[in-house]
């Protein structure tokens, strides 16, 4: 299927690894102008060199989301968009009393502030041009797990701020849509897992054991959720605004 991406300018924040990574591949693939973000450039600058073997072109932006001034200056280089995929963000676990309010307030300012002011700085952009946000959330906003309290309630605050945007952004022009990952097989998920094993099952070596009891007996993969990312920014679906979609495999 063609996705009709083909010259859309995509911004991917986290783009040098993991899910961001996946999307921007994803994204060069359809024939889009990927810009990647994310606060390493030599990680970036890793992952560019990965994408243009396929002879894309990429742009990389190194900045810190939790930063005005790098938010700001990543806009005016962004130049005009006409999607923005909102990735950047890992939030710690920890029950309430597990997590000091430094760390608190440093995960959100990465990952619930950090989309709210990157969509707010570029929306006029997206307004000229009919554009699509994409917010890469969390299944935990639909969950509530107490041992990751930090996240389920930002990850809820980010669903909320999808939708709300989106009950006005129609009359813009502009599609608002999330996503809400369950475990996905990145690299940070295998060195918690690893940590995990080590800890329940005497060998961290042992970690891929512990998907026995994930749907389909696996964690997702990357490439998974960057599919329906680029599905849902494409003109295939021109008329899903306010829509989180979980990718869980089907969890309960």
């Amino acid at each position: 299927m063609d996705l009709q991406l083909a010259g859309k300018r995509v911004l991917v924040t986290g783009g040098s690894k993991g899910i961001g990574l996946a999307v921007a591949v994803v994204m060069a693939r359809e024939g889009c102008d990927v810009v990647i973000a994310a606060r390493d450039q030599d990680a970036l600058d890793q992952a560019a060199g990965s994408i243009r073997k396929s002879g894309a072109t990429v742009t990389t932006l190194a900045g810190d989301m939790t930063d005005e001034r790098d938010v700001r200056r990543i806009v005016e280089q962004c130049g005009p968009l006409d999607i923005l995929v909102n990735n950047a963000g890992a939030i710690p676990p920890g029950a309430l009393t597990d997590l000091t309010m430094a760390r608190w307030r440093a995960a959100w300012d990465l990952k619930v502030f950090g989309y709210i002011a990157l969509t707010q700085s570029l929306y006029p952009s997206l307004c000229e041009r009919s554009g699509v946000v994409v917010n890469v959330i969390g299944v935990a906003g639909e969950r509530f797990p107490p041992e990751y309290i930090a996240g389920s309630s930002g990850n809820a605050a980010l669903m909320g701020f999808t939708r709300a945007l989106a009950r006005g952004a129609h009359r813009d022009g502009v599609r608002v849509v999330g996503i809400n990952p369950g475990p996905v097989l990145t690299e940070r998920l295998a060195l918690m897992l690893k940590a995990r094993a080590g800890a329940e099952l005497g060998d961290a070596d042992r970690w891929r054991e512990l998907a026995a009891t994930m749907p389909f007996g696996r964690f997702a993969e990357p490439d998974e959720i960057a599919d329906a990312v680029a599905f849902l920014a494409s003109p295939r679906s021109a008329y899903t605004s306010g829509v989180i979609l979980a990718i869980d495999g089907g969890a309960q």
